[in-house]
């Protein structure tokens, strides 16, 4: 067992991963003699008591810090810490296991895996935390950067610098710079109670500096400096990394190596070494990382990806979206869906400012102010444990920022994905196996319980007809002649006399959060089987095609190998990979059906994770259903709250017009 020495340290997620420890629990006077190992948090009190305790019971200690690529918000738990025995890496007074680490020689593949990972790290736009946007202000032509930090910061004072080191470096940068303007950038952290070395009040008179107070991204920035002054600031190994001429004003961690032009002498053990020796001790052997998805121990590769993609996801959109019309139970998830912008809700698209982007949900129509963008919001085609008609929260949506994809009048983002992209072999590979395990694992898009069932002892061709929502979006637009399910019944029964046709109500019908079609009762005069109850997967394994007008059935049926043939224009039609009753014109493309989940499942959905409330992948997505279909509990709103919702829900859409209702097929 090991012994945490605080509270605050013992409830750190994941601690247990990083210690490659069964346990981890607060040390007592009780449990204090049956620890193997004592932690405590750098040379905070925690760690100092750490350092006291293990000497008392002759246990060895360790010191925990964050890691160089700590977590996408500040507020989240690390993914990445550094373990240290002697002092921190910050510490300049004592000879620590970085140094160690810094003294031996590289293997030829080590220095390879350093190389690429500071060129993944530059291509990443990764740092320290990663929740801020790229500075978008006016940067002058010539500049170089200097970095502050926050008062009372541990690195400052263990770095043997003070304030005066800040105001020495501020003065060097103007005097070393006479022709540039010298950029000073404070500390995201600096606001509120929390202060920096340099306030921007006593350099007011100075024309040739420009502070920048806003939170910010460093990476742009760094990017355009001529040159980086800090003191002991991380952003200095960062800056080595972009290939930047760094100046210290303390003695960091990077200091006194070769690779810096320092102000104070560096310990005698301090040896020049080169980058990539740097980085690798740093990243790959002094950092210990957990995949914030699985909580599970990996590498440094791991997590750089996983912060590169959560970076490029929140860069999507600008920095405010308006937000039209949202009812308030789906507030909360437009937050997680468009992360990275500011999302402002408004009733109308009147109350957005010329030039803005404006979010809508579904095909409801607008006028937007002059110089506006729409992007359009609908479930997405893995969507929940439970019906989103329900309230379940929703896995994924889809954001268009052309139109939307069962809208057929228009082309949609997917429909371009769908027509444009080149799709290489890994992009097929990998819609391949996510297909092979959303088919093996039994997924659709509500994964909804149900009887599972045997097809009758005949030889006659079964035939499923998926009944959709008639008021429905992707009916009033995808739809041609055939628009009703009564309709569609009696025209597959009409061209197909000898089959035996299942007719499966749409589940938000069969629950009664959805009203059916006027004669939805005369459906069984033209069919074998109507089965409310019977699983859509149970289904789809079994029967031999699918007539839809533009279900998503239709797609999960080509997921699973069976022959479909569409009535209407849905998104997967068109393509070659369907019988089309009334072909779309444009589409002239033929795909591979792995292209098409290609574009269907990786590249057009937003996922959001239910266990980090993070952008994910398909793949973690598919696993989480899974999890949550086993578990049958699904995430969702109080079972007190939800009834009223409900309620309200369907009073809505009984007022709504046709052509605003949501797309649920």
């Amino acid at each position: 067992m090991i012994g945490v020495t605080s509270f605050k340290l013992a409830r750190l997620p994941h601690l247990h991963a990083f210690l490659d420890a069964s346990a981890c629990r607060l040390v007592t006077p009780w449990t204090l003699r049956k620890t193997s190992q004592i932690v405590g948090w750098g040379l905070k009190p925690s760690g100092l008591r750490a350092v006291w305790l293990s000497g008392m019971c002759n246990s060895p200690h360790l010191l925990l810090e964050d890691g160089f690529l700590r977590s996408l918000h500040p507020d989240d738990p690390p993914l990445s810490i550094t373990v240290e025995r002697i002092t921190t890496h910050h510490d300049l007074t004592r000879l620590g296991h970085l140094d160690q680490l810094l003294q031996r020689p590289l293997t030829a593949t080590q220095r390879t895996r350093a190389r690429n990972l500071i060129e993944a790290w530059k291509a990443a736009g990764v740092s320290k935390y990663n929740h801020l946007p790229e500075y978008d202000g006016p940067l002058p032509e010539r500049y170089v950067l200097v970095v502050d930090q926050l008062r009372g910061d541990d690195s400052v004072q263990l770095g043997k610098a003070d304030e005066t080191s800040f105001r020495a470096m501020l003065g060097a940068a103007l005097e070393e710079n006479p022709s540039a303007t010298v950029v000073v950038k404070a500390h995201p952290l600096a606001a509120g109670r929390r202060k920096g070395y340099l306030n921007a009040a006593d350099y007011a008179d100075n024309p040739r500096i420009l502070f920048i107070t806003k939170p910010c991204s460093p990476v742009k920035l760094m990017g355009g400096a001529s040159a980086v002054y800090t003191v002991t600031s991380q952003l200095g190994f960062e800056s080595l990394i972009h290939g930047k001429p760094v100046r210290t004003f303390g003695m960091p961690f990077y200091g006194g190596r070769g690779l810096t032009e320092d102000t104070l002498p560096a310990p005698y053990w301090r040896q020049p070494i080169d980058l990539e020796t740097l980085v690798h001790a740093c990243l790959v052997e002094l950092a210990r990382y957990v995949d914030p998805e699985t909580g599970e121990r990996c590498e440094v590769e791991t997590v750089l990806e996983y912060l590169a993609f959560q970076r490029r996801m929140r860069r999507r959109f600008p920095e405010t979206v308006y937000a039209v019309g949202f009812p308030f139970w789906k507030r909360h998830w437009t937050k997680r869906f468009l992360a990275g912008s500011s999302i402002r809700f408004v009733r109308s698209a009147g109350d957005c400012p010329p030039g803005s982007t404006i979010a809508i949900w579904g095909s409801q129509p607008v006028e937007p102010p002059p110089g506006s963008q729409i992007i359009r919001i609908e479930d997405g085609f893995l969507r929940s444990v439970g019906l989103g008609a329900d309230l379940k929260p929703p896995l994924s949506w889809c954001v268009d920022d052309m139109g939307m994809h069962y809208d057929p009048r228009n082309p949609s983002r997917l429909e371009h994905l769908l027509a444009t992209t080149e799709f290489d072999e890994a992009l097929v590979k990998r819609a391949r196996v996510l297909r092979e395990r959303i088919v093996s694992a039994g997924i659709s898009k509500y994964n909804l319980a149900g009887n599972q069932w045997l097809r009758p002892p005949t030889s006659r061709t079964a035939i499923l007809v998926p009944g959709q929502v008639e008021d429905d979006a992707s009916v009033l637009m995808g739809a041609s002649t055939i628009r009703t399910n009564l309709e569609l019944v009696r025209a597959v029964r009409a061209a197909n006399p000898d089959t035996w046709i299942i007719y499966k109500p749409h589940p938000d019908v069969a629950a009664g959060l959805r009203c059916g079609g006027e004669v939805e009762g005369e459906i069984a005069k033209y069919c074998d089987d109507v089965m409310p109850d019977i699983s859509i997967t149970a289904l789809l394994q079994e029967v031999d095609e699918v007539h839809t007008l533009t279900s998503l059935t239709g797609f999960e049926a080509l997921l699973r190998g069976k022959r479909v043939t569409c009535y209407g224009q849905p998104f997967y039609a068109g393509w070659g990979l369907t019988t089309d009753v009334s072909p779309l014109p444009r589409r002239k493309r033929r795909l591979e059906l792995d292209e098409l989940v290609a574009a269907a499942l990786i590249l057009y959905p937003t996922y959001v994770s239910a266990r980090t409330n993070r952008y994910t992948t398909p793949e973690r997505t598919v696993e989480e259903i899974v999890a949550q279909s086993q578990s049958r509990r699904g995430l969702g709103l109080h079972h007190l709250t939800r009834p009223f919702l409900r309620l309200q829900l369907h009073r809505r859409f009984r007022r709504q017009p046709p052509q605003m209702a949501e797309e649920t097929s």
